[in-house]
């Protein structure tokens, strides 16, 4: 018999409360564990019975959805203000700042034009140049934190410290300061990272743990298939080993300083870990080597279901020997997004593959890379395609040009000769004379399965011919434009408004101008009792191999998460079908912990009212889901939108990008 993860007879012990004052209400604790990349499906009691209790034993928030781009950081910013993108400006794991974002003091070029926000430098360059905190919204760690409550963020590098984001800054000498709360992710104890508190700095030195965050070698060497970050190229297969090493040490730190550490407080704490599992290793696995099956379904992405349920187990465990303060302890779970197997050729289930001239040319390998199997996509194939129809030049953002006029390096387009942008994003135009790139015509930021373009010259015609190139390309499913080029229904045919997905708000961090999000579709499982929605194939603008993994598109398994919450707060046994998302976590906590959030923007997530312990809503059907779709393009397609809403909050399910016929066109399933 399974011992429940919460015992109904155990007397609740607020960490604040003392004996004398039984009476008095307790403040509750919070543990949010993010499983990143964790599909509500692989959600098994065979791989992952920690998290198939937590949703059968409590809330089962049944109807959950990532944010739009479904990717890590642009959730982690709505998982941490309770905001949509267009508030934070969190747009995606890579976004345009609108200037040159400079880090003079980091060892290697980090920044730039398409800065890789998964990095805790990055993040500081961000808030140096945004008012001290580039979301502009308070974010729920920092106003527990300012509440007395001790605070914690734990885990993957990049979407950990953004739950504490205001703390991400440098001193006057350029150095990294030493914040107020405690941030422990990958880069912890090496160059460039986030210091740690010297009281707790103090406490890992006497520990006997590593004082550095181990690296996702496992003790291997980098190119060894044990390392968990370990890719492989288009001949040789990746990862055949979870994240073990480093989330171990992760889970380490939680159980045997910062949780007895804050029970030693006598303070209630709110804490945050963010598994890299399974989404590390189901982005390298070696499962799958150029091909569909079994994709993110293999062996190795099963070890790394396992890993991320490890990890909470052992913080279940933690709790389960403390029972006042577990009593006292509301878990909530998710996942910033869903994932998908993929691919870098095929466009259908029946094999129909790409057309367009980027699959067509020839490429020299670059670096180390093997060359790719013939009418493979490169990585950067949409600047590509583009500076091919519109006969414009491309540049690659990531290249300074050692010759020529331009500043960054011309790619060339030619024959055997061709080269592609080195991690996808690119500019277009004659030439790019400006280091921030504002005299490119287009500057395109790849983000897996949705890419985005920015037009700094704001420039109406341009942006009407690149919504119509984008039109007849074969691999686009979804076209979004900025509001202010799209003034009516009709004025943008073939693409919706960028309100439609909520990246337009009151952030002062440029928007893109056009947002497209890629083919996807579903293969037919091999065994009938197994779901479809574990069988998704995403085109993506990407360096990894056709099979292995991804996610960032508008498709239904990469936008439905998961998401459950068990403890004193929440009901038990009960199956939530209305919409949720993760822009409502910290509107949830917040409500139930007491604190008020001063909000600025209005894109704001909603309190999962109906999941509360005290409240009354009974069970109820799911509202029906809303289309919206765009006027047709001149080849007559049309991008159609399904999403969900509640309480005014959207929830966006699938896009697509297609001849619609009828009254009420949605997008096939």
């Amino acid at each position: 018999m399974i011992k429940p993860l919460f015992a109904s007879a155990v007397a609740v012990l607020a960490l604040s409360a003392s004996a004398q004052q039984p009476a008095a209400k307790p403040h509750h604790n919070v543990i949010i564990f993010v499983a990143d990349g964790l599909r509500r499906n692989s959600v098994t009691p065979e791989d992952m019975p920690t998290l198939y209790r937590i949703r059968t034993e409590g809330v089962d928030l049944r109807n959950s959805h990532s944010v739009y781009p479904s990717v890590t950081t642009a959730n982690a910013s709505s998982i941490a203000t309770g905001h949509g993108l267009g508030d934070t400006g969190d747009y995606g794991n890579v976004i345009y700042p609108g200037r040159y974002l400079t880090d003079p003091f980091a060892p290697a070029p980090t920044d730039g034009i398409a800065p890789f926000l998964e990095n805790d430098g990055v993040l500081a360059s961000m808030n140096a140049d945004f008012n001290g905190n580039y979301f502009g919204e308070t974010t729920l760690l920092t106003a527990a934190h300012d509440a007395g409550y001790s605070v914690a963020a734990i885990g993957k590098l990049g979407p950990t410290a953004i739950q504490l984001l205001p703390f991400v800054k440098r001193n006057e000498l350029g150095q990294m300061a030493v914040p107020d709360a405690l941030i422990v992710d990958d880069s912890t104890g090496h160059a460039n990272s986030v210091p740690l508190p010297l009281d707790f700095a103090e406490r890992l030195a006497h520990s006997g743990l590593p004082t550095e965050a181990p690296l996702r070698t496992n003790g291997y060497a980098p190119d060894s298939q044990w390392s968990n970050g370990f890719g492989g190229d288009a001949a040789t297969p990746g990862t055949l080993a979870a994240n073990h090493v480093q989330e171990q040490w992760f889970a380490d730190i939680t159980t045997k300083l910062v949780l007895p550490g804050f029970a030693e407080a006598n303070k209630p704490f709110v804490i945050l870990f963010w598994s890299r599992d399974p989404d590390g290793t189901q982005h390298n696995q070696g499962d799958s080597l150029q091909k569909l099956t079994p994709g993110i379904n293999g062996d190795s992405s099963r070890l790394a279901l396992r890993n991320a349920d490890h990890c909470l187990a052992q913080l279940i465990e933690w709790l389960d020997k403390h029972p006042g303060i577990k009593a006292n302890t509301d878990i909530v779970v998710t996942s910033d997004h869903g994932f998908a197997t993929v691919s870098r050729r095929e466009l259908e289930a029946d094999g129909t593959t790409v057309a367009t001239p980027s699959a067509a040319l020839t490429y020299a390998p670059q670096g180390h890379d093997k060359p790719e199997p013939k009418s493979t996509l490169p990585t950067g194939f949409l600047g590509i395609d583009l500076a091919l129809f519109t006969h414009q030049k491309l540049f690659d953002t990531g290249k300074r040009s050692t010759t020529g006029d331009s500043v960054y390096a011309e790619v060339p387009l030619s024959g055997e000769t061709s080269g592609y942008p080195s991690d996808g994003s690119a500019l277009l135009g004659e030439t790019v004379h400006k280091l921030d790139g504002s005299d490119a015509r287009i500057i395109i930021e790849a983000n897996g399965g949705t890419d985005f373009l920015y037009v700094p010259s704001k420039d109406a015609q341009i942006v009407a011919d690149t919504v119509a190139a984008l039109s007849d390309l074969d691999y686009i499913s979804g076209i979004f434009v900025d509001d202010t080029f799209c003034p009516t229904a009709t004025s943008c045919p073939g693409a919706l408004p960028l309100t439609s997905v909520g990246l337009k708000g009151s952030s002062k961090i440029p928007n893109p101008t056009i947002a497209v999000t890629f083919k996807h579709f579903f293969l037919k499982p091999d065994d009938k009792h197994l779901d479809a929605m574990q069988y998704g194939i995403q085109i993506t603008d990407t360096n990894l191999q056709e099979g292995q993994g991804n996610h960032g598109a508008l498709a239904r398994d990469q936008t439905w998460n998961n998401m459950a919450a068990i403890g004193p707060d929440f009901k038990k046994g009960y199956v939530d079908p209305e919409p949720v998302g993760n822009i409502d976590i910290t509107p949830t906590i917040a409500a139930v912990l007491g604190i008020n959030i001063t909000a600025h923007g209005e894109l704001k997530g909603r309190v999962i009212t109906e999941a509360l312990s005290d409240s009354k809503t009974a069970p109820k059907s799911a509202a029906p889901g809303k289309t919206l779709v765009s006027a047709p393009a001149a080849n007559g397609r049309r991008t159609i939108l399904d999403y969900q809403e509640h309480d005014g909050v959207h929830y966006y399910d699938r896009a697509c990008l297609i001849k619609a016929e009828g009254d009420s066109p949605t997008c096939p399933e």
